[in-house]
């Protein structure tokens, strides 16, 4: 007697595809294929899942990996240099190329060594160089290891944000609204409460930095706190996260 691929799916708690893959490698006594189906045995038994299972949880395995890396450490001066202007030349690209800036990765490279790219918009030129003085400004507050405030968050976002002069470091003063979404940011009069209830929150936590995190983002998302922000949101982060690391050498 046999039963379907459908049959033995529902019987062991797996997906059809899952069992169609156990038939095909032949872990399936018995299975035999009649043009696109195939017949499983009614008795035939769940073959072992081989595939690799994590034996330990990911934030531990963040955590372990995390001491690893400092272990290595310090690094030379040099290895320093070189891993930090690799690091900022390839950040700011390909933070740059997903809204749009049209700047090359060799381009973006000679932009920030002070060249200038014919035949490409000043607001791309504009856009590489305002991320990499965010950057420098947010290694410097990892230093000083200065905890995030409204006045950090403005000041990044008035670097970052290096093309539009009247919306640089500023909360909006209008309603937004993002399209095809339900979700509707606060109204403009509800930014400052809404960012000084985040932050405090976020420093009374004593969960995991990265779940932390994790949260810290889609509350600052739901709260929209600028005109003009998508560039700067992954600079919010680094602050809590770098600082959070040199403390805790996590």
């Amino acid at each position: 007697m046999y039963i379907t691929v459908k049959q033995a799916a529902e019987k062991w708690g797996i997906s059809d595809r899952r069992v169609r893959i156990l038939c095909s490698e032949g872990k399936i006594s018995g299975a035999t294929r009649e043009g696109r189906s195939w017949m499983i045995p009614s008795n035939a038994k769940k073959p072992q899942d081989g595939r690799f299972k994590a034996t330990e949880s990911l934030l531990a395995a963040i955590d372990r990996k995390k001491r690893e890396l400092d272990a290595r450490r310090p690094l030379t001066a040099g290895e320093l240099e070189r891993l930090t202007e690799e690091f900022i030349i390839e950040y700011t690209y390909n933070s740059n190329a997903i809204e749009g800036n049209t700047l090359t990765l060799r381009e973006t490279d000679m932009v920030l060594r002070g060249l200038t790219i014919d035949k490409k918009p000043l607001k791309d030129h504009m856009e590489a160089v305002g991320h990499k003085e965010a950057f420098d400004f947010v290694r410097d507050l990892v230093k000083k290891q200065i905890s995030l405030s409204e006045s950090i968050i403005k000041q990044i976002h008035y670097l970052v944000l290096a093309d539009k002069r009247e919306d640089r470091g500023v909360y909006r003063r209008v309603p937004v609204r993002i399209m095809g979404a339900k979700h509707e940011p606060v109204q403009p009069y509800l930014i400052q409460p809404k960012m000084e209830q985040l932050l405090e929150t976020y420093r009374n936590s004593t969960d995991h930095i990265i779940p932390r995190l994790a949260w810290f983002h889609i509350e600052f998302e739901g709260i929209h706190p600028f005109i003009e922000w998508k560039r700067m949101r992954k600079y919010v982060q680094n602050p809590f996260s770098e600082n959070h690391a040199s403390k805790t050498n996590l």
